[in-house]
């Protein structure tokens, strides 16, 4: 994996400024720390930095192609998994190739279809081609969007890069959040509106989207999207599909020059990668696979059982790795570091995030790096294939919002009301409704699939997104690159349309996946209820966060009072989060996960010198 950044302006000539993309390829180190290159012409600037994964040689970049008189440069994030299969094709056209590299592919897969070349390629990417002749910049991103890659436009200047921070170290791109911005973080955060940056000059390719800059002018085309159609098959066919098509993603990405790991709660999803994985190695003869878990300090003591938490990971993650005969290792983290963490975490998101879901993901990684480059995990499968309560519970079915975040009223209430009179209910409810009019349905189907549909859309466009949005920047900030065989493009497909009755087999959660994993797993694996991603349950975290939110609080200069109102913060921190009734985001951030939450606005706040335009 990699970080790019770009400059594009036709209308001028670049003389001195390779030291700004110096600047801004340098923010993106941590994804790239093997290598780093720059491409310059007359209007164009590109950075690069690399993480080696494939072809140490061959894929350098900025990679650069001549074709007869033509000239294209590429910079690209991401991993292709059918490398083979469209190298092959390319070359049945007459293509040659100078390396084994998916870069390569890729450029080529560009000068052969042009920006079709997404509809032949399967992976994971973010990727831009300058085409020097005709001066028009193609930007890609792939169809769930699992690599980022943020733009701005100012005065006929397109700016580019993997993340936020590359932006800003452009002097034409200011720190500045609107009214839009506020209502970004306290209506939908820790999630964003596909396409949004937060930032009010700040844009984001959206998932399944390609820009073509010709001419000063931004052309932005939808090229992926879900539909729906009859499925023709009935349960067993369905249940073999999709063993099938989860076996070969995986499978497929698996491909890697360096150190591969998987991660392993123990879980349904997570196992599942994990014993694929390790079965194909054994059948190569390779390496005994590794896997990873991650537990807190003492939470043996104080784990608390819950409708989102039914039990711990730890027996569980154990359990199936001396099934599958994997050399596992358990990351301890400690919660202290684990709030001291709050801080890089958002210095790796350039936003506020999921609290200590983020900054234990980050010292998770930060460990996993240490034995290994690249890892597989479980992400995805509860949205696509119905993992969490809110598919079940009927007061969630029928929520008229978005069922993981039901708190705009009590959101509404935090924010300082003798500056700002937002519309934050009424934003949240359009960026609701708007996503609502875009589901894919069947016509005559009934109104509980419809609704259905409805949900998973909704889970995919937006819950997912959050997730590997976190799963990218925590594990690139420390230079691992995480691969999510659930967002294979064709097993969302394929999943979208699969009857409720069958996603749901046996009155079970996942319950297709479930069955499609029989003879792969354990029963009592596949047979263990849904827990997700483990969080602290320790009073030292608690206790921590209440004091570092209180320092914030009594200092007149946080720049968080600009936006809060003061004495319900107090009340929030004083009870340890236990006066906002409602969780505030999914099944994790509640209580002191909220207090944690706030500290993240102030330090991001601090840390980037947010200005507010209202």
């Amino acid at each position: 994996m990699c970080g790019i950044a770009g400059w594009v302006n036709t209308n001028i000539s670049f003389s001195d400024e390779i030291n700004i993309m110096e600047k801004m390829t340098e923010t993106l180190k941590e994804r790239g720390p093997d290598d780093c290159g720059y491409f310059k012409s007359e209007n164009v600037l590109f950075g690069h930095r690399r993480l080696t994964i494939v072809d140490p040689e061959g894929g350098k970049q900025p990679m650069e192609r001549k074709v007869g008189e033509r000239h294209y440069v590429m910079v690209y994030n991401g991993e292709l998994y059918n490398t083979d299969e469209v190298r092959d094709e390319l070359k049945s056209k007459g293509h040659k190739f100078n390396s084994y590299s998916d870069t390569e592919v890729l450029l080529v897969s560009f000068i052969e279809w042009g920006p079709d070349c997404v509809h032949h390629i399967n992976g994971i990417y973010a990727f831009a081609v300058w085409d020097e002749n005709e001066k028009t910049l193609f930007l890609a991103r792939d169809p769930l969007g699992v690599k980022p890659l943020f733009y701005s436009i100012k005065n006929n200047n397109l700016i580019f890069g993997s993340q936020i921070k590359a932006l800003l170290a452009n002097p034409l791109v200011e720190p500045v959040i609107n009214e839009e911005g506020i209502m970004e973080i306290f209506g939908l955060g820790p999630a964003r509106t596909l396409g949004n940056g937060v930032f009010k000059d700040i844009k984001e390719i959206a998932p399944a989207h390609y820009l073509i800059y010709k001419d000063n002018i931004p052309r932005i085309h939808e090229y992926w999207k879900l539909e729906a159609k009859p499925h023709e098959e009935n349960i067993r066919s369905t249940i073999e599909t999709t063993r099938n098509l989860l076996v070969d993603a995986v499978e497929r990405q698996l491909v890697s020059d360096v150190h591969l790991c998987t991660f392993l709660s123990g879980g349904l999803d997570s196992s599942a990668i994990s014993a694929i994985a390790s079965n194909y190695y054994k059948k190569r003869g390779r390496e005994t696979l590794d896997t990873f878990s991650i537990d807190y300090k003492d939470n043996d003591k104080y784990f608390q059982t819950n409708l989102f938490q039914p039990d711990s990971d730890q027996v569980w993650a154990e359990r199936m790795s001396e099934s599958i005969g994997s050399n596992h290792h358990t990351v301890i983290l400690d919660n202290i570091k684990l709030v001291e963490a709050l801080k890089d975490a958002v210095l790796a998101n350039d936003l506020p995030g999921m609290a200590d879901i983020d900054s234990s993901l980050l010292l998770f990684c930060k460990e996993i790096r240490k034995n290994s480059t690249v890892a597989l995990s479980g992400e995805c499968a509860d949205e696509i294939f119905g993992g969490y309560p809110w598919f079940t519970r009927p007061e969630d079915i029928d929520a008229d919002t978005f069922p993981w975040s039901k708190s705009s009223k009590e959101r509404n209430e935090i924010i300082n009301k003798e500056f700002f009179k937002l519309p934050l209910k009424e934003y949240v409810a359009q960026r609701y409704s708007d996503t609502i009019k875009k589901v894919p349905k069947l016509t005559g189907e009934s109104k509980e699939e419809a609704r259905m549909r409805e949900l998973f859309y909704l889970n995919i466009k937006w819950f997912m997104m959050t997730l590997l949005n976190r799963k990218d920047r925590m594990s690139m900030y420390n230079s691992l690159e995480v691969r999510v065989p659930f967002a294979d493009y064709r097993i969302v497909e394929y999943s979208y349309n699969i009857p409720n009755k069958f996603k749901f087999y046996n009155g079970r959660e996942k319950g297709v996946l479930r069955e499609a994993l029989r003879g792969i797993l354990p029963d009592d694996i596949i047979e263990r209820k849904k827990s997700p991603y483990p969080k602290t349950h320790h009073m030292d975290y608690t206790e921590a966060v209440q004091k570092w939110m209180k320092e914030i609080l009594s200092n007149k200069n946080s720049p968080i009072h600009h936006l809060i109102d003061g004495k319900k913060v107090n009340e929030i921190v004083n009870t340890g989060g236990k006066s906002f009734k409602k969780p505030w985001y999914g099944q994790l951030m509640t209580g002191p996960q909220l207090i944690a939450y706030f500290i993240q606005i102030n330090t991001w706040m601090d840390e980037y010198k947010v200005k507010i335009e209202i």
